[in-house]
């Protein structure tokens, strides 16, 4: 069984600046690899393995030698996931894997050598990265991680999610069971009778900040100005507030029902 704790990361502005030459990096190589292996099943009928793909890298970086700027195993990792997402799509799982935009949410994978500093309130990344102010708002697990996952939502915020392996903390199930209805006039409601609603007036109070600002960042015309840049941001800050109080409402029913 595996565990995710997501935490909150500050990075100065220069791990901000490398962070963003990090996720064009291993965007533009998703979508190079992406493409190279849809052209390879289409014209030969097999696609890219991962192995493959991973021959094409050391090429790659000598051809566009700013691949390089990025830590490798990061980049290692993008082949490990596309690779990962077409297993899934062959074999029913998940829908066939998407090219990738700058804009909205970006991010990047560490398997390995990362340490973990609760103590300091900081992580502690391999290559150029080093050191980030994190806040760990609860206890980690005792157990081993095995991925590191740096975000960046489109408000600007940066988090890192930490999955951590818990194989010698099996979960016991239990013979009880209940029914879960969702419903409109209720969110949820239990076979044994309780209800749970959305923080409804808070989702409401957001919805109408978000109208006003959705209509200014409309007259914006000129995609490349500040002005329009600005909008956009404070449009994405409410709709991150929006998505938080969903996650947290969801995140607090499951362990409730669980």
């Amino acid at each position: 069984m595996y565990r995710a704790v997501k935490v909150r990361i500050y990075p100065t502005k220069e791990q901000e600046s490398y962070l963003a030459q990090c996720f064009g990096n291993t965007r533009w190589l998703w979508n190079y690899m992406l493409n190279a292996t849809t052209t390879a099943y289409k014209e030969t009928g097999k696609g890219l393995s991962k192995a493959a793909m991973d021959k094409m890298l050391p090429k790659l970086k000598k051809e566009y030698e700013w691949l390089g700027l990025a830590y490798s195993q990061v980049m290692q990792r993008v082949t490990f996931n596309l690779s990962s997402a077409f297993v899934n799509f062959f074999e029913g799982r998940a829908k066939f894997p998407n090219f990738k935009s700058k804009h909205g949410k970006q991010s990047i994978q560490y398997p390995q050598n990362v340490k973990l500093m609760p103590s300091d309130s900081a992580i502690k990344f391999p290559g150029s990265l080093g050191v980030i102010k994190t806040v760990f708002h609860r206890a980690l697990p005792d157990a081993k991680f095995t991925t590191v996952t740096i975000s960046r939502n489109a408000d600007g915020r940066y988090y890192a999610s930490i999955l951590f392996n818990l194989e010698d903390n099996p979960v016991i199930a239990v013979k009880e069971a209940i029914g879960v209805d969702l419903g409109l006039k209720n969110f949820a409601t239990t076979s044994e009778g309780s209800k749970y609603d959305l923080a409804k007036k808070q989702l409401a109070d957001l919805e109408k900040k978000i109208k006003p600002k959705q209509r200014k960042l409309a007259k914006k015309k000129d995609k490349t100005s500040n002005k329009r840049r600005q909008a956009k941001y404070l449009v994405a800050n409410i709709y991150s507030k929006i998505a938080r109080v969903r996650e947290d409402f969801m995140h607090k029913l499951s362990r409730n029902i669980a």
